[in-house]
């Protein structure tokens, strides 16, 4: 199988990172969402990353749906997400968080790259939305006490947490103060540390308007 994206992307890396910890062997694809548009339209015409394209030929779009395969793939002992209950679904929360997060830290660059005149109402509004989101991630990393997210084994929460917050520090340094969130700066820290992080990682790359 094969998968889609550059990693300077959250999303895509989230995806690498978790089939590098599977053990799982893929090929790597670094299409440009802008430069590799055409490329990527015959197995998602979304024309969006990442998409893991599997031996037959299925395509799977978004790191969600990607991310559930992956772990029936491996199976209930090897899952980095509870199967059920409130430990699955905090853990659901927190990866929705840092996808949205992750979304308006991209969308935001977006508007700096690829407009001339940037539209304010809509630039204070990702401001405050990844503000309100890094806050409250950050409250509910200080109360954890163990390693990881929910316990001591690292979980897709974890991951997702880390890869965004690497992006947000390079997309936009100005709204991510290490001393104003110190759970999250050791947590992403500690990830970044693993050696599949070190691994499958990309400086920022954003796209030239």
């Amino acid at each position: 199988m094969f998968l889609i994206g550059q990693y300077d992307s959250p999303f895509v890396r989230r995806v690498a990172i978790a089939l590098r910890l599977y053990g799982l062997a893929f090929e790597h694809r670094p299409w440009s969402t802008f430069g590799d548009a055409d490329k990527i339209a015959p197995y998602n015409p979304l024309r969006r990353v990442p998409t893991l394209v599997l031996d037959d030929g299925e395509a799977l779009i978004e790191s969600t749906i990607i991310l559930d395969y992956l772990d029936e793939l491996v199976g209930e002992g090897k899952a980095m997400l509870p199967r059920s209950g409130a430990a699955r679904r905090k853990h659901l929360r927190i990866c929705a968080l840092a996808s949205g997060l992750g979304d308006k830290a991209v969308s935001l660059l977006y508007e700096r790259v690829l407009r001339k005149e940037q539209l304010a109402l809509w630039v204070e509004r990702c401001q405050a939305q990844i503000a309100d989101v890094l806050g409250v991630l950050e409250a509910e990393r200080a109360r954890v006490t163990t390693p990881y997210w929910l316990g001591d084994r690292i979980g897709h929460a974890d991951i997702a947490v880390a890869c965004v917050v690497r992006f947000t520090r390079e997309a936009h340094p100005q709204l991510f103060d290490a001393a104003r969130y110190p759970a999250l700066s050791a947590h992403a820290d500690r990830c970044e540390a693993l050696p599949p992080f070190r691994v499958i990682v990309q400086p920022l790359a954003p796209p030239k308007g």
